[in-house]
């Protein structure tokens, strides 16, 4: 048994809130940049060159790549041979997600009511997702949803007969609809299968997979490559000023679905789709 105290825990939290907020991965950085490259729009070059130098200046000065750094997303894996100690499991979240915020002069956007719309001033409470693994080791990922692009979210239940097709034309429809407000290039993650809560799940999921990584099971590989190229030949182009780069990847993430139908959840992510790893 391997003990982890909440302060551990709460530490982690708080750098990783400032680390996703101030520094782009790898990953989609290069994508931008790539696309600067070759986007045929010239305003779509331009908006991609702004985004570039954004996220760069962002790095350097320690400072948010986008104003609305979001509502905190922590997912937790936490190994069956780990103990925490000194305190409880998501009060140390919590905490550290109040810190990251306070501390490192972030947006709090947060309310706690969602009709009695009064601001918790520390972006608090994060909406924390746990799950238990083999192991004594726990791994933390800070994924910040700002909600321009969250409100662009949508599910549909489809009937066992619907085909392959179907979902490829809805989560494309999703995009379209979208528009420019989710600031494009965006990334589109997709959960399919279960119940409504887990197709969301795994949706927000989909989006701190790196985008250069493809699903593991080939047939959803070459979903996610058909379904982007569906995407890239609408024309909306970086920030809706037209061209081919209008989503950098698509995420799908399946689980086992019911007989009778099959849940499908798309989570869009913005340009800056944000996220932060660490494990103890």
């Amino acid at each position: 048994m391997r003990e982890i105290t909440c302060d551990e825990i709460t530490a982690a939290v708080e750098r990783l809130c400032v680390r996703a907020a101030t520094v782009l991965t790898p990953d989609i950085a290069a994508a931008i940049e790539r696309a600067a490259g070759s986007e045929p729009s010239e305003a779509g070059r331009a908006a991609l060159r702004d985004m570039a130098e954004n996220f760069k200046c962002a790095a350097s000065e320690g400072l948010p790549i986008c104003q609305d750094t979001g509502m905190a997303v922590v997912f937790a894996e936490i190994g069956q041979d780990v103990h925490i100690t000194g305190g409880d499991f998501e009060a140390a979240v919590t905490e550290g997600v109040r810190r990251g915020y306070v501390n490192g002069y972030l947006r709090k956007s947060v309310v706690a009511d969602p009709f009695r719309r009064v601001n918790t001033n520390d972006n608090t409470p994060p909406v924390l997702w746990t799950r238990l693994v083999p192991g004594d080791r726990l791994a933390l990922t800070v994924a910040p949803k700002g909600f321009g692009s969250e409100n662009k979210s949508r599910m549909r239940m489809f009937l066992p007969s619907a085909k392959v097709q179907d979902f490829e034309d809805f989560i494309a429809e999703t995009v379209e609809l979208a528009g420019a407000d989710p600031c494009p290039p965006v990334i589109v993650g997709v959960g399919i299968g279960g119940t409504v809560e887990k197709a969301a799940m795994l949706a927000k999921l989909a989006l701190t997979r790196p985008i250069d990584r493809r699903n593991g099971d080939e047939f959803y590989a070459e979903m996610e490559k058909r379904t982007l190229e569906k995407i890239n030949r609408l024309g909306i182009g970086p920030q809706g000023f037209g061209g081919r780069t209008t989503a950098l990847a698509v995420n799908i993430n399946a689980y086992a679905a019911h007989i009778a139908g099959t849940a499908c959840v798309v989570n869009i992510g913005c340009h800056v789709t944000r996220h932060a790893a660490e494990t103890l």
